[in-house]
């Protein structure tokens, strides 16, 4: 073997055009009469004007001599055995020791992993890809990994190599894979990949696996190291695990982290004195920039449980370039974003949730991706993570490019990324947004701008064949949690599990009852009557899905004003709809989600520059409201009958849905004990009703333990005086009934005490 280095190869370095720089860079064996009595040591150091090669074990170090370029380095090293070496270097005037990268070829990925990744079914490739700390032959340093299959050649760039590309070139594994270890770097370390395409066009990308990135609008990955922290929630865990949450309440508050506070202090703001009377805003202490994590976790948690919600779903959590996006056009998918924190503080506001008894929801978005150029588009110089075809590729409306589901690798990513938030963040459940762009191919596109599939359909067969899988992967690794689909559509069994043939989602939210309920509330009540079929036309279809009843951010922006300046009548009417809207909602089957600002009346659209109109809670209406909205809650999760049987036929039951002429509806709710029900009454008008007569199945005392006219919540406190007494009167088809005073624009509900005794 030639102990210098060949012309070319020296050429293919220098100018980064090696597929694997190991073959000739580090120390190679130079056998003689088949032993090898001697090595051979190869450097390429960029910004170096001498270098030595230093063995430890033995304290000596020998000069490097170039060779055909002034910074490409060898030397020849009597020895029969090499073992790690370390290189002395002068850079100008400074000198370094450091190790070369190229004396460690063991690799992380076995042929196993990238075989597995091919077909698409590595499902903890972020263990794999990325970067990861790790320590190969007693050395500790960071070993990268990235897929970019058609890229001619890939670097490692970071605040380590001043971001020069020729430092720390890749090699390439099995056509797909590149990888590299650099040792003495750790976690904190700032990093890129550079990647080159075959035209010699080179491109700057965070890592698609990155577990951190610095904040925005620098776009550098970080090294991070998700195993450090200590959690606390195995109780919360082990009980997850063993629950079914479609029998549980789920009432989901939902906010967008940026813009529900922020403050400029380190205390936090007292929403509430300590006689419960409202601090004024004055006294907040409020300023510009954002809450941390662990801030959020100290003001969040304590408010929400006080409002008697179940869980807290989070606006996009992952890591986006622009605070406007709301977190729907991730570049960081495997990040959460660094705006609040680091990995840690967000594995911290989990686990303070979980101890709080709350449950964390994601909201996940699988269906597209922006087109920065840090990001996932473009990535190896070709369309590798979207389709090529703009017709299939990209939403022209969002400005942003679509996954392509039929390509193994990419498939792969999305899985493992959902899967790695359960893993690694303990959340409890993901949202997944816009799933209807995701199974249409003409979803938003005109005719002649989409490909039908292999049957000549709209269907995009290649997206549902990858939200089973997803569904199917996350709940045979977790057990217990939520998975939830927007989806606006017809698209059949959504919530029905893969091996029935469903799409394995175990909620989808109710679209059609939230536009009903919406458009119905927003009419004047005199025009109600004429429109009851918008109150009871979802109990048509109930069945056919697990539905949870959302009204979200996106009724609360562009121009829609906030929920109660929907609402027709002058300002008591307003909040007395409003009650009677999330009433008729909580007592409705199907799980529940409310945006934040909704609970205590916020007049002005969600501006998510800004933040909440806390300043309202110094008003009585708004405080009311938010009361009526904390014993609403209570309500609800103290009664099975209205959360135990949601999705089952056995759980609802008509009393009259007829009375239009009154916009009166009333209705059973069943738990799985026969013998519990309640009974709801919801008045859609101004006009109370003295008499009104109710058919209910058992005879006893019925108690009002419901009344959303209650004074407390600012109604006219309309009422029955705690409840009323069954008469053997035959009405609605049943044998007993009770006489009602239905409040205006009332919701009633009513149990049987089973304590009572007399009239």
């Amino acid at each position: 073997m030639s102990i210098v280095v060949s012309p070319e190869q020296v050429h293919q370095i220098v100018n980064n055009l090696h597929h694997d720089p190991f073959e000739v860079l580090g120390a190679h064996p130079l056998e003689e009469e088949g032993k090898v009595n001697k090595w051979v040591v190869r450097a390429y150091l960029p910004k170096t004007t001498a270098a030595w090669v230093i063995l430890p074990s033995q304290r000596q170090e020998y000069p490097m001599k170039t060779a055909y370029h002034p910074h490409f380095f060898e030397c020849v090293i009597d020895i029969g055995e090499l073992n790690n070496y370390q290189l002395r270097i002068h850079e100008g005037e400074q000198e370094r020791v450091i190790y070369d990268s190229y004396a460690f070829r063991s690799a992380k990925l076995s042929d196993f992993d990238l075989h597995l990744f091919g077909e698409g079914n590595h499902h903890r490739i972020y263990e794999k890809l990325g970067a990861h700390l790790a320590e190969i032959e007693g050395i500790k340093g960071v070993y990268f990994a990235v897929w970019a299959p058609n890229a001619r050649n890939v670097s490692i760039i970071g605040d380590f190599n001043n971001w020069d590309g020729r430092d720390h070139q890749m090699r390439k594994r099995n056509n797909m894979v590149w990888e590299l270890f650099i040792p003495e770097i750790g976690v904190g370390t700032k990093y890129k990949y550079e990647i080159k395409n075959w035209e010699g066009h080179i491109y700057e990308k965070s890592d698609p696996y990155g577990f951190a990135q610095e904040v925005r609008p620098k776009t550098a990955s970080i090294v991070a190291n998700l195993d450090s922290y200590t959690w606390d929630d195995s109780d919360w865990m082990e009980k997850r695990r063993h629950s079914d949450p479609l029998t549980q309440p789920v009432s989901v508050y939902e906010l967008h982290l940026g813009s529900w506070l922020h403050t400029s202090s380190a205390e936090p703001p007292r929403l509430l004195s300590g006689e419960g009377e409202p601090v004024p805003v004055s006294e907040w202490n409020t300023g510009a920039r954002f809450l941390s994590y662990y801030e959020l976790a100290e003001k969040l948690i304590p408010y929400v449980k006080e409002l008697g919600c179940t869980h807290i779903e989070l606006l996009p959590i992952a890591e986006h370039p622009f605070d406007g996006s709301w977190g729907y056009q991730v570049t960081g998918y495997f990040a959460p974003t660094s705006r609040y924190g680091n990995p840690e503080d967000f594995m911290y506001f989990v686990d303070q949730c979980h101890q709080n008894g709350l449950g964390v929801l994601v909201d996940w978005v699988p269906g597209h991706f922006p087109k920065d150029g840090h990001g996932l588009a473009f990535f190896d110089g070709t369309h590798l993570y979207e389709h090529g075809d703009p017709r299939k590729g990209e939403h022209k409306e969002w400005g942003t490019l679509i996954f392509n589901y039929g390509r193994n690798e990419v498939r792969n990513f999305l899985v493992a990324n959902a899967l790695f938030w359960f893993d690694k963040y303990h959340i409890d459940g993901i949202r997944v947004d816009a799933v209807a762009s995701m199974l249409y191919l003409d979803y938003c596109r005109k005719d002649g701008e989409w490909v039908a599939n292999e049957y000549g359909g709209r269907e995009n067969l290649e997206a549902a064949e990858f939200l089973r899988q997803v569904n199917h992967v996350i709940f045979s690794y977790f057990p217990g949690i939520l998975s939830i689909a927007e989806e606006s559509t017809a698209w059949p069994m959504v919530s029905w599990p893969t091996y029935m043939g469903g799409l394995g989602f175990n909620l989808k939210w109710n679209m059609g009852w939230m536009h009903d309920m919406l458009d119905y509330f927003g009419m004047d009540p005199w025009f109600r009557q004429f429109h009851q079929n918008n109150v009871t036309f979802s109990m048509w279809y109930n069945h056919s899905e697990n539905y949870m009843l959302a009204l979200s951010h996106d009724e609360v922006v562009h121009g829609k004003s906030n929920m109660i300046g929907k609402m027709p009548g002058d300002e008591w009417q307003k909040f007395a709809n409003v009650r009677a809207l999330f009433s008729y909602m909580f007592t409705h089957p199907g799980k529940k989600t409310l945006f934040m600002s909704m609970e205590f009346g916020q007049w002005s659209e969600w501006n998510v520059w800004g933040d909440l109109e806390w300043g309202l809670l110094q008003y009585q209406p708004h405080q009311q409201l938010k009361r009526f909205f904390t014993d609403l809650n209570a309500t609800y999760k103290s009664e099975p009958a209205l959360y135990t049987q949601d999705f089952g036929q056995d759980g609802f039951e008509w009393i009259d849905c007829s009375d239009n002429s009154h916009s009166v509806v009333s209705f059973l709710r069943w738990s799985k004990n026969w013998q519990e029900f309640v009974v709801v009454v919801c008045n859609f008008t101004p006009q109370p009703h003295s008499h009104y007569r109710v058919g209910v199945p058992h005879p006893g005392f019925y108690q009002e333990i419901f009344n959303s006219d209650a004074g407390k919540y600012g109604g006219s406190n309309m009422g029955n005086l705690g409840g009323k007494w069954s008469e053997e009167w035959s009405y609605h088809s049943r044998p007993y009934s009770i006489d009602l005073c239905l409040p205006p624009l009332g919701v009633l509900v009513l149990k049987i005490d089973p304590n009572a005794s007399g009239e």
